[in-house]
């Protein structure tokens, strides 16, 4: 359904920082994007064939030079392969200027299997790291 997210920042190095930071636990790195020059932009995830081939989250500042802003009740959720990468993601997004939005667990209003960690990041963008499948940690 989608070939690519972007959210806005108002300082890319940092929000570099924070997204290296808390996309390393659910195994997704920066896109390689060849020879090909972004300036002002840094995706994760796939980027291939010159973008025909497409899956990523893409930082960038606005095109319009005013500063990044957030939507209300916009959020961006992650899979993650197991509890333990919802929760090293949490406390990464902790530790890199992030802030708790809802501490990892069950949210069994959802789904019995449901664990999920809730996150914003330093721009105030809201972001989940999600694991299906289990109903106990392993």
């Amino acid at each position: 359904m989608f070939t690519y997210l972007c959210l806005g920042t108002s300082d890319l190095p940092r929000a570099a920082r924070f997204y290296d930071a808390v996309l390393a636990p659910l195994g997704i790195v920066r896109c390689d994007t060849g020879s090909e020059d972004f300036g002002d932009w840094m995706g994760w995830g796939t980027y291939e064939d010159d973008g025909r081939e497409e899956l990523a989250l893409w930082i960038c500042k606005p095109f319009n030079g005013e500063a990044a802003s957030v939507g209300n009740g916009s959020m961006v959720a992650l899979k993650a392969a197991s509890w333990a990468a919802v929760d090293a993601f949490h406390a990464a997004a902790l530790a890199h200027g992030g802030g708790c939005e809802g501490a990892p667990g069950l949210r069994q209003r959802y789904n019995p299997d449901f664990y999920a960690a809730y996150v914003r990041d330093p721009d105030g963008h809201k972001l989940a790291a999600v694991c299906r499948g289990f109903s106990k940690r392993l």
